[in-house]
């Protein structure tokens, strides 16, 4: 019950990840454990004034890439790397699937730029050489992309993000698919297309899948 947990919520805009992070926060810290909420990009001070460049002020793709690497590196070294030292259980509202699915599978940029980058921003001290950060547990809301945007469009005005084309979306969610499939061990699918109190079964049973939770 002392070890550091690393869990990120992934999927499209309107997946419906939001409520779902704050009702598994409730029930870790009902068993008894600290919670650190957290988001991507964002979570540092730095980090949340990379998030505002990056949802709102145009830029090519490499310069998307690295600004939201740099947020991530910020919120690694402030944030993540030590709640996990300190044995607390971090969830996470996007890591670094996203950045693969939106801007790898979504604007199509290079991925093996975007494994470079992952591998020097990952690699941190508590690991051995090597080995990056990466979540315990990927809980992917994957969702079809018209129930997506119905939601949305019911929900708030759209960012930069939020407001490109449906077959964007369709990108992004291949671009997780990928990801999945490399790393299946990680990743729990869960179908976000069902009703609320269904998809917060399937989140409670991935994790105590893991063992995590009573």
């Amino acid at each position: 019950m002392n070890q550091g947990l690393f869990v990120t919520f992934e999927g499209i805009d309107g997946a419906g990840k939001s409520s779902h992070v704050d009702a598994l926060a409730q029930a870790f810290r009902a068993a008894g454990r600290t919670v650190v909420l957290t988001r991507e990009p964002g979570g540092t001070p730095l980090a949340e004034q990379l998030r505002s460049l990056a949802l709102n002020t145009p830029m090519d793709p490499l310069t998307e890439a690295l600004v939201m690497f740099a947020a991530r590196r910020d919120h690694l070294v402030q944030v993540i790397e030590p709640a996990l030292a300190r044995g607390e259980v971090v969830l996470c509202d996007r890591f670094t699937d996203a950045t693969f699915a939106y801007q790898g599978g979504g604007r199509g940029f290079d991925l093996e730029v975007l494994g470079q980058l992952e591998r020097w921003v990952q690699s941190v001290e508590a690991l051995p050489a090597g080995q990056l950060r990466q979540p315990h547990l990927t809980v992917w809301f994957d969702v079809p992309v018209d129930v997506a945007a119905g939601r949305l469009a019911a929900a708030r005005v759209p960012d930069r993000f939020e407001s490109q084309p449906r077959e964007f979306f369709r990108r992004v969610v291949a671009g997780y698919a990928q990801r999945a499939a490399a790393d299946p061990q990680r990743f729990a699918r869960i179908d976000g297309a069902q009703p609320r109190e269904a998809v917060w079964q399937q989140v409670l049973q991935a994790v105590r899948g893991q063992g995590w939770l009573p």
